[in-house]
């Protein structure tokens, strides 16, 4: 008889703050979605630190056959000569771990590996397209500026790229994308507890008259206060699944998409996406019901 009423009461509560209610399901829903795309991002980015953190990072690219950069204007292909005398060099640095070569057909391979997603790509290059080079891991990353002066503009080399300023730079604007989503998110997060807070407070005045015959019939405090918050937990979890759709839409269109523009070398698994749903939408209801109950304390008189 008491769970009948308490729900009865949540049903009518619900009805009655239609519009409220909605704007509170929608705040949260938007709120814990753009939470979570901030944790989704900040997995992403660990994902990829791991990745890159034992890699390549340093790149000399060699000349090729009619090779457009100014290094290699009017002179062939690098000579095995040179390749050899390049490697010996780049060995007898004190800064270098270990350097390793990637000739043109290993280098196609890794291209169609890393935009096997991109059909326009993979049918317009072919494996005489790519630059032959080394790959040099250093001891200590921030030394790379006397490896790449030792390398720049030595026989054969049309340029040398340090990957860890180019990778530095795709991590500070992630950084900057996934503070600017928690951001917003937690002022989401502050509007939907003051409409929570409202909404609580309307239904409570609404229905002052039934909460105050059943503290006069001797009704304890929690049991007048379980429908309002019971209100404020379905609102939470209806947000919840709805963010949680949104964040599966943003895995598929933004995290997967970007495998077309940028090459991520790790992808953002589903298991790492349904962990973010599941925190978001804890975090979504724990934030209605204490919304709800410490709302319902001030403001409730009875």
């Amino acid at each position: 008889m008491r769970a009948n009423f308490i729900f009865s009461e949540v049903w009518i509560g619900l009805r009655r703050n239609l519009t409220m209610t909605i704007a509170v399901i929608v705040t949260v829903a938007i709120g814990m979605a753009l939470l979570g795309i901030g944790l989704m991002i900040n997995a992403q980015v660990g994902s990829m630190s791991n990745y890159w953190s034992d890699k390549v990072q340093l790149s000399a690219f060699l000349c090729k056959k009619n090779d457009a950069f100014e290094a290699c204007k009017g002179r062939g292909a690098v000579s095995a000569q040179e390749k050899q005398q390049l490697e010996a060099q780049i060995k007898g640095l004190p800064q270098v771990d270990r350097v390793f070569f990637e000739d043109q057909q290993k280098a196609y391979e890794n291209f169609k590996a890393a935009y096997s997603s991109n059909s326009v790509f993979l049918n317009a290059v072919r494996v005489e397209d790519m630059p032959e080079s080394f790959r040099v891991k250093l001891k200590d990353p921030n030394e790379y500026k006397a490896v790449y002066d030792a390398l720049a503009g030595a026989p054969g080399v049309s340029n040398v790229v340090n990957d860890q300023e180019l990778l530095d730079k795709f991590f500070g604007l992630m950084e900057k994308l996934r503070w600017a989503a928690l951001v917003v998110a937690l002022i989401q997060v502050f509007a939907a507890i003051l409409l929570i807070g409202n909404t609580v407070r309307l239904s409570a005045y609404n229905r002052r008259r039934e909460t105050g015959i059943m503290r006069l019939v001797g009704a304890s405090n929690l049991y007048i206060q379980m429908p309002f918050v019971m209100e404020g937990t379905i609102a939470g979890l209806i947000g919840g699944v709805i963010s949680a759709v949104m964040l599966m839409l943003a895995k598929i269109v933004l995290f997967d998409g970007m495998n077309n523009y940028f090459v991520l070398s790790t992808q953002l698994t589903w298991s790492e996406v349904a962990q973010v749903i599941t925190l978001t939408t804890v975090i979504g209801v724990v934030i209605c019901i204490i919304a709800s109950f410490f709302t319902l304390r001030r403001y409730l008189r009875v």
